[in-house]
């Protein structure tokens, strides 16, 4: 038997100091720049611009009123919520259910091709789907209609959303479907009541990933919406930004409204998404 004494306590000590330290020196600089955002935003219009750098200032909250009193702020986001949950909504309904057929229906002879092309959908711009889409929703009188966005980012997020619950859905055993079907189980069934509680974890890991993506969309929404009641958030914090002046101290107040939703929704979603991930591992 052999004992490891080519490192003492003290050496050890100070590796691991150093590690912490090293990690918090990260930590600060990559949180920097959301931390002066939200200093900037406690501010009044006569610091913003200072030429002496301090962390404590004065503190108001007189550009939080401002915007979510007298900005049409508050209707940008409704308007993304509505859009978000709803496009997320519909996006992880269709793509269980199209990543269960792949799944399970192998033997379907054009499984493959099927297969290949939505994966093909992710090889190019989603830029150039700007003018056809507008194309066909103005054709159909949907232009500036929050229908016309909601199927965009269905359109958008769809792909990769089959892509990843088709590989969570490998992993499930068949026998489960086997089972729910000798009950009396439709498919549908066996989706939504089955292999949905099973498969939690990669819908919620798709939800998320929907939902940030149809957020922080820009493009699509400064193109199909044309009024500024239908705005989402990207687009009315860009209103901020003006040709001659910019209101500074509301495009800060906005930035950390508009990170505060995804922000939230993933410190509530990660614990709950790992026990998911680590349930079942170990034999009771």
């Amino acid at each position: 038997m052999s004992v490891d004494v080519g490192t003492s306590p003290s050496a050890r000590f100070a590796k691991d100091l150093a590690v912490v330290v090293i990690g918090l020196a990260l930590l600060l600089l990559l949180a920097f720049p959301f931390l002066w955002v939200v200093i900037i935003s406690f501010r009044p219009d006569s610091e913003i611009f200072t030429r002496t750098f301090r962390l404590i200032t004065t503190i108001t909250t007189d550009n939080y009123a401002k915007l979510l009193s007298g900005s049409p702020f508050p209707t940008y986001l409704r308007n993304s919520f509505f859009v978000c949950i709803t496009a997320t909504f519909f996006a992880v309904v269709i793509a269980l259910v199209a990543a269960y057929g792949f799944s399970r229906y192998r033997r379907f002879r054009l499984r493959q091709v099927l297969l290949v092309l939505v994966i093909c959908t992710q090889l190019f711009p989603f830029v150039i789907l700007i003018t056809p889409l507008y194309a066909m929703f103005f054709s159909l009188g949907l232009v500036n209609n929050f229908l016309s966005l909601i199927v965009s980012y269905i359109a958008i997020n769809l792909p990769f959303a089959i892509y990843l619950l088709l590989g969570y859905l490998d992993t499930i055993p068949v026998e489960l479907d086997e089972a729910a079907r000798i009950d009396g189980a439709s498919t549908l069934q066996v989706i939504f009541r089955v292999i949905l509680p099973v498969a939690w974890p990669g819908v919620v890991t798709v939800a998320v990933y929907a939902f940030v993506a149809a957020w922080d969309e820009f493009l699509f929404a400064l193109t199909l919406m044309t009024s500024d009641e239908n705005k989402t958030v990207p687009v009315g914090l860009a209103s901020f930004f003006g040709e001659y002046t910019t209101q500074w101290n509301l495009v800060m107040t906005a930035s950390v409204i508009t990170t505060l939703p995804t922000l939230i929704l993933f410190m509530l979603l990660q614990k709950k998404l790992v026990s998911d991930l680590t349930a079942g591992s170990v034999k009771q």
